[in-house]
């Protein structure tokens, strides 16, 4: 599906704009369409998301932030001047808006109102566990004149029994497995309702793991886990492929070479990946080029957190830090956007029998955990990979091992390897030498300037109950 087209023609039936002069048998009223299908509406929220989640968000700022990328010269992000990354915030509440839009068509069904439950329950995991309190059952009140909404707190949020998003994806997975309606427009499944119901409960397995500090029953992952309903392979992956062709190119592959040179290589994952003799650093990023000129291919990090003079006073060469790999930049359809992979759903599982939440082999979800990431990569998993003391779980550090691996295997996946870290902690990041934030790893950004301005009461009161707007205010699942 082109993503283009879909956004042009949601665009011109007014749901996105206003320029309807070309389509004259469409409503006469452009800001009402009574024909529009809600296929082009699901079309265009799972493709801008995805969009958002790989590239803008994971590849662009998230890889400084879980250091997979270390900037050279311009990014700040890679020093802690984390900003209130309001553009995301506007672009979520479009698409909540969009999904508003779509169970209110003439066209719709159960089957579109669950998937749309669905990708609203991911939108509003990004809204939360990136600033903290956020508007929920007032957020899409703005189409009927509600331009002020309360923020709710991150607990009831996820954990409102009948409206926060673990009980909204519950209902969303009994429904399409009950349903005999049929949807288009999907361009992440292709209308198979039964991934979506796999996708739904794996999220489910995501977010309870998320705020598993502040649960004391894990009875619902347990069942999760005994379900046979998560995802069974990379074939029920939630990735939007990428294509050959302009505009469905991955955007590295269109962006400036500039861009594409800053991000390079971190010295924390040179380590983690050395340690491991992981082959699958020789898809992620490549040799430097110094050492390809020398005709000894090796690949070499960049510690996070310099600015430039200080990686001038160091004598750095740049030319001898490795860059991400081709898929990043050469091949313009050699990466998926990425929303979800089996292998996080087996090492939260691994992570959960680890911890004691459910009965099952810990040593088994870790392997499918790890061999399903090497399949996604398209590497062989060398013989005795597994066995090496800094692979295999061996009593010694399981939970580093596996939340370590979990978080290489998250890599330009949005902010998901973020939220990770800062609940657990693995791996233990550090702040570069010249971090803006006093040495501090942080925990979310910034509320945008818009509703200081426009939403003050509400703003404020979330503000002060998160122990203020700032970008060390922990969440409520991240609290010791």
């Amino acid at each position: 599906m082109n993503k283009l087209y879909i956004l042009g023609f949601i665009g011109c039936i007014g749901l996105l704009g206003a320029c309807t002069d070309d389509f004259e048998e469409l409503n006469e009223n452009p800001n009402a369409p009574e024909n529009v299908d809600p296929q082009f509406l699901l079309a265009n929220v799972i493709s801008v998301e995805a969009d958002q989640n790989a590239f803008y968000q994971g590849f662009r700022l998230a890889n400084y932030i879980e250091q997979f990328a270390a900037s050279v010269e311009f990014e700040r992000i890679d020093r802690y001047e984390m900003g209130t990354n309001s553009e995301y915030w506007n672009i979520i509440f479009q698409l909540l808006s969009d999904i508003k839009s779509m169970r209110e068509l003439p066209g719709t069904n159960e089957a579109y109102n669950a998937v749309g439950d669905i990708m609203q329950s991911f939108l509003f995991s990004q809204l939360t566990d990136l600033w903290g309190d956020v508007p929920y059952t007032e957020a899409v009140k703005a189409l009927d004149g509600q331009f002020t909404p309360a923020y709710d707190t991150q607990e009831s949020i996820y954990t409102d029994p009948e409206r926060g998003i673990l009980a909204v994806l519950e209902r969303a997975a009994t429904t399409l497995e009950n349903s005999n309606a049929t949807i288009n427009g999907d361009v992440l499944f292709n209308g198979d309702l039964n991934k979506w119901v796999r996708f739904a409960n794996s999220l489910r397995l995501r977010y309870l793991m998320r705020i598993s500090k502040r649960l004391s029953d894990y009875s619902e992952i347990q069942a999760l886990a005994s379900s046979g309903k998560l995802m069974q392979s990379n074939a029920d992956n939630a990735v939007l492929p990428y294509l050959n062709s302009a505009p469905n190119q991955y955007p590295m592959a269109l962006s400036s070479l500039g861009l594409y040179q800053e991000h390079r290589m971190t010295t924390t994952v040179d380590s983690v990946l050395t340690l491991w003799n992981d082959p699958r650093v020789e898809v992620l990023y490549k040799p430097t080029q110094a050492s390809v000129n020398a005709g000894t291919p090796e690949y070499k990090g960049l510690r996070n957190g310099q600015d430039r003079e200080t990686i001038a006073e160091k004598g750095i060469d740049l030319n001898d830090i490795s860059l991400f790999g081709a898929i990043f930049r050469d091949v313009p359809d050699a990466v998926d956007a990425q929303f979800m992979q089996y292998s996080e759903v087996q090492f939260a599982l691994a992570e959960a029998a680890e911890r004691g939440y459910i009965t099952g082999d810990v040593e088994a979800y870790y392997r499918a955990g790890i061999a399903a990431s090497f399949e996604y990569y398209k590497v062989g998993l060398p013989e005795g990979y597994l066995d090496q003391e800094a692979v295999t779980l061996n009593g010694s550090d399981n939970l580093t091992k596996i939340m370590t691996q979990k978080w290489l295997s998250l890599i330009s996946n949005g902010h998901e390897a973020w939220f990770n870290v800062r609940r657990t902690g693995i791996p233990k990041l550090k702040p570069g030498p010249d971090n803006l934030n006093d040495n501090k790893y942080p925990v979310r950004y910034l509320y945008p300037e818009s509703e200081q301005a426009t939403n003050s009461v509400n703003y404020k009161a979330a503000a002060e109950r998160i122990g203020g707007d700032n970008i060390n205010s922990p969440s409520w699942w991240e609290k010791d």
